[in-house]
């Protein structure tokens, strides 16, 4: 039972489902405990209704972690920043240009390249540990089945024996690759443990666990068990691997694409056929699909007409002003392109919004992002028009926009204030957006949201950079290295100044004081305040 001196650690809590999570949480806080949440948002999403996860991150903050670490290259670690921030075509770019993304006619023949590659590589690296990723059970089977028969063919298992597992009847031999596919405590295993088969019989399997454990059960106790050597993608999130070949098919989306594309630590090769892709523009498409889950939570909740009602009211009162402001759930991107402006008490609704009906029909097949951008750029554009006529926007207005806002953010963070910029730099997209050709309009936030990250990147290093510097030259203060201590000073120095010539950065660096070690309180400039802040005067007295 949980007590108030427990701490309950839930890994992979984006997986979990509202209901779920909250019959954790009711007894986390009858009994006193502690809950730490850990997981990605953007990952595989709750099999069960809601994003629970997602949601308590949004509610009560959370902290990052921003670093890569499985993936040993960094062209590898920035292909996933791009999988985890919903650029999936840039991610499949990388790895395409690399030599890892592999086309054939049919699935069939996509599935035999891959284990011919899988089975080549064993042979040239059998110490690697690996898996082969795809989408559904019975894909997973006939990989299991196919490379079965490569291991059989040379010579790798021992003699087979058939065995009654929970999913049917299966052939078992030594040296063959296993997965459990059930918690189980006595032994040590979990969903997902991968093992090696050192002996067995048709009533009793020892196994060598790949954490170098030796386990060894009777299969009337625990059955759970399948081939290990492909597994669905949902079976791999948390796993790690040194090498990973994946399967594409067309029930994948851009959640599966980040994780069976992340678990690797030197190598991941991806295969389709085109009877399942005819291109690779309909592979990436399909990658790239946005199917996040909602949260109740995620939507106002209140009566429209009475609402419409209350402010035609409060229109028609003469004499009454009221200020209007502009702006966007999370990032008031369209409020700091645009400003606020003054409502006249005798403006119609109407005004500047009758635009056909015809032209907000989404098309047949759009994806959850393509349908969240066409709402965000819709109620934008109401606002834009005003904002050309010299006028503010209305409260209902407001309330579109925000409602929309939260939905696009919820499929990936930034992406209003990414999106909101691509609007207001390029008018040309609304029009294509709201008739139901999005191609240029995503595209463009993506590229507001590289720029962003970039631009975000640079900070970051600024802040460490300086950082750094600070402490060297307060050792070398301490130790009385005056010379040393000076040349570290006009690099510090020159620093500051630069940001005279780059206000782009200093502008993201003025929420970062603290950390660049100023008062918080705001000075003349950034700039000013950090070159005052390593004057030599200061330097040789109280230091940084």
């Amino acid at each position: 039972m949980l007590t108030d001196r427990h701490v309950l650690v839930i890994d992979e809590a984006g997986m979990l489902g509202t209901r779920q999570l909250e019959r954790v949480m009711s007894e986390a806080e009858q009994r006193g405990a502690k809950v730490v949440l850990v997981g990605d948002p953007e990952q595989l999403q709750a099999i069960e209704a809601g994003a629970a996860f997602r949601s308590t991150a949004e509610r009560h903050g959370a902290v990052e972690i921003s670093g890569i670490r499985r993936q040993q290259t960094d062209w590898q670690r920035d292909a996933t920043r791009e999988l985890a921030t919903g650029r999936t075509g840039e991610a499949l770019a990388r790895y395409e240009e690399g030599g890892h993304v592999y086309v054939a006619e049919t699935r069939e023949a996509a599935r035999t390249a891959l284990v011919d590659a899988w089975d080549q590589d064993r042979k040239a690296d059998p110490k690697a540990s690996r898996i082969i990723l795809t989408h559904t059970n019975d894909e997973v089977k006939a990989l299991n089945e196919e490379v079965r028969e490569r291991m059989r063919a040379s010579g790798a298992l021992g003699q087979e024996i058939d065995i009654n597992v929970e999913r049917g009847q299966r052939s078992f031999a030594s040296g063959d690759r296993i997965m459990f596919l059930k918690n189980e405590r006595e032994l040590g295993v979990k969903n997902g443990s991968l093992g090696t088969v050192q002996s067995l019989s048709s009533v009793r399997m020892a196994v060598m666990l790949d954490d170098g454990r030796a386990v060894a059960f009777d299969l009337k106790d625990y059955a759970h068990v399948d081939h290990g050597y492909a597994a669905t993608v949902h079976k791999a999130q948390g796993m790690t691997v040194d090498k990973v070949q994946v399967l594409a098919t067309p029930g994948m989306d851009r959640h599966g694409a980040y994780v069976a594309l992340s678990r690797h630590r030197t190598e991941v090769d991806l295969h389709y056929g085109k009877d399942d892709f005819a291109d690779r523009k309909a592979l990436t498409r399909t990658l790239s699909r946005e199917r996040a889950k909602d949260m109740a939570s995620d939507y106002t909740r209140k009566s429209d007409k009475a609402d419409e009602a209350q402010q035609g009211r409060e229109l028609k009162q003469p004499g009454r002003d009221r200020q209007t402001r502009i702006r966007v759930s999370r990032t008031g991107a369209l409020a700091d392109l645009l400003g606020s402006k003054e409502t006249s008490p005798q403006r119609e609704r109407q005004l500047g919004l009758r635009v056909s009906a015809d032209l907000f029909k989404p098309g047949p097949e759009q994806t959850p992002l393509e349908k969240a951008v066409q709402q965000y750029t819709r109620a934008a554009q109401d606002i834009l028009t005003l904002h050309d006529q010299g006028l503010g926007s209305l409260d209902y207005q407001q309330a579109a926009l925000d409602k929309a806002g939260r939905t696009l953010e919820a499929m990936g963070r930034g992406y209003v204030l990414d999106l909101g910029r691509a609007l207001v730099n390029d008018r040309s997209l609304i029009p294509e957006a709201l008739s139901g050709n999005l191609d240029r309009t995503i595209e463009g936030m993506h590229q507001q949201q590289a720029a962003r990250l970039a631009e975000q990147a640079r900070a970051d290093q600024f802040v460490h950079e300086w950082q750094t510097r600070s402490r060297q030259m307060q050792r070398m203060l301490k130790d009385q290295d005056y010379l040393n201590a000076d040349k570290v000073e006009r690099h510090l120095g020159a620093m500051a100044h630069s940001l005279e010539r780059d206000p782009q950065l200093e502008s993201l660096l003025r929420n970062r004081r603290v950390e660049l070690g100023l008062d918080p309180v705001r000075g003349r400039s950034l700039s000013q305040d950090l070159a005052d802040c390593i004057d030599p005067s200061r330097s040789r007295g109280l230091g940084l």
